[in-house]
């Protein structure tokens, strides 16, 4: 075992996630399986990670091994486990050291990959981009860019790329304050490059890979926000996300480094955008499938808004009714419930804990899996049906808090889980004031499950103009 190192809070932790890996004997009390050799389970949990998951419970229990992307994790699946992991109330898990093997080369020291007391500085230094006035700014951008975009998209559409390309232009202007045009592109390609690398299979940059086009597109962006922070500064800050984060303090008054900043600004462009709009393309399928629940959605929002003006163009929804749309809200939750975009989540073990009857080493890579939880027939009655009552206040309180976590929970809690609801509301306010949203009779496309899901045929809807 290697020696553990300390951080500036005396929370243990390892100097890198390759050290330290308990060996095979540490875990042989586990039941589980390793699979093929040399590749393990890879294939098989990327082929259907859903399924495979649903078999190894039944067949192991809800803590299992599984040999898989070049080492052995542990599964800790059910509420109980997630309260235990995202909690941490011991903290024996480390965030940093769980995302690091697949984020590391790309979204170093990323809000996620942090633990303990500097996470804790950084995050609050970081919230003061989600405080009322810079909402406010945030709500009038998406509102305008919403409503510019959406007019457009009468008629049938696939709308998973509609939905991506809009929500990466938002965040060029709501995040980052520049306009739409040849600069956003350059910065909304990189992104998706960096995205795709993050879960490419070759680990390595190596010529036209897809891990290379990643690294290419960090370090642009890297060359991209550095100069821009340095303005930001000079210029006294301003409106946007990424001047708030460039002017943000600690608590002993001292300015972000310009190199956290710029990786704290990457970060939160890869965990918003991929995951908005995941949930915004769910959210749709499920009112186009659901038309009854459309249609309170539509009667809810032309009651807070007023419906379209005299001209017939939807009104915008204001900062201070964002509150008012409880219906939206409780949908939006049942669409998270049914497709997390975020379907599972890895932590390391720093300390030695037991759980479910196993003691589970120091060093130990683990998991909990947010899918199953929120398909279990131990919290949900009905799982597979869309039903946004489940989220009435005295439902959410009988049920275990951590039934539901779709942002996560605990410290780690995402930081822009109110700017998400904002925009989905927004979205949901230009759509239904303008449009009904229909799909084929019986339609259900296939999803592709990991690592944000994703329908495979891009999610086939037609706007019709009411």
């Amino acid at each position: 075992m290697a020696t553990l190192a300390k951080t500036d809070s005396a929370e243990p932790t390892f100097d890198h996630w390759s050290e330290g890996v308990p060996n095979e004997d540490a875990i042989a009390h586990i039941p589980g399986e390793a699979g093929w050799p040399v590749v393990g389970n890879t294939f098989k949990q990327l082929a259907d990670p859903h399924a495979f998951t649903q078999r190894m419970i039944e067949t192991y229990g809800k803590v299992y091994k599984t040999y898989a992307f070049g080492g052995w994790n542990v599964a800790l699946i059910g509420a109980d486990a997630n309260e235990l992991v995202l909690f941490n109330k011991e903290k024996i898990f480390s965030s940093e050291q769980g995302w690091g093997p697949v984020l590391d080369q790309l979204f170093p020291r990323g809000l996620m990959l942090m633990d303990f007391d500097h996470h804790r500085i950084d995050r609050r230094a970081l919230s003061i981009a989600f405080k009322p006035g810079p909402m406010r700014h945030y709500a009038g951008a998406l509102n305008s860019g919403i409503s510019r975009e959406v007019a457009n998209w009468e008629g049938r559409m696939e709308f998973y790329p509609a939905i991506k390309k809009l929500t990466l232009d938002l965040a060029a202007d709501s995040f980052i304050g520049i306009p739409w045009g040849p600069e956003a592109e350059k910065i909304n390609t990189a992104f998706v490059d960096m995205v795709q690398a993050s879960v490419a299979p070759v680990r390595t940059p190596l010529p036209f890979t897809k891990m290379k086009r990643g690294v290419d597109g960090r370090k642009y962006l890297v060359d991209y926000f550095t100069a821009e922070t340095h303005k930001r500064r000079e210029q006294g800050g301003g409106q946007d996300m990424f001047s708030q984060f460039a002017t943000a303090t600690r608590e002993d008054g001292s300015l972000l480094p310009v190199d956290e900043v710029v990786d704290h600004m990457n970060f939160l462009m890869m965990a918003a955008h991929d995951t908005i709009t995941s949930s915004a393309t769910s959210l749709v399928y499920h009112l186009a499938t659901n038309p009854q629940w459309q249609e309170k959605l539509r009667e809810e929002i032309f009651a807070v808004t007023g419906g379209p003006d005299g001209s017939g163009a939807p009104r915008a929804l204001d900062y201070g009714d964002i509150g008012k749309l409880e219906l939206t809200d409780m949908a939006f939750k049942e669409s998270l419930r049914m497709v997390p975009p975020v379907p599972s989540m890895p932590r390391r073990a720093l300390k030695e804990f037991e759980f479910g009857g196993y003691k589970i080493p120091a060093g130990q890579m683990v998991g909990i899996n947010i899918h199953w939880t929120h398909f279990s027939e131990e919290y949900w009655d009905n799982p597979q049906s869309f039903d946004p009552m489940r989220f009435t206040p005295d439902l959410v309180k009988a049920r275990h808090k951590y039934a539901w976590v779709p942002f996560g929970g605990g410290a780690h809690m995402c930081l822009g889980l109110h700017f998400a609801y904002m925009q989905i509301k927004v979205l949901m306010v230009q759509l239904l004031q303008r449009y009904r949203i229909e799909v084929s009779e019986g339609y259900a496309p296939e999803w592709q499950a990991w690592p944000i899901p994703q329908p495979k045929d891009g999610l086939k809807v037609e706007f019709k103009k009411i």
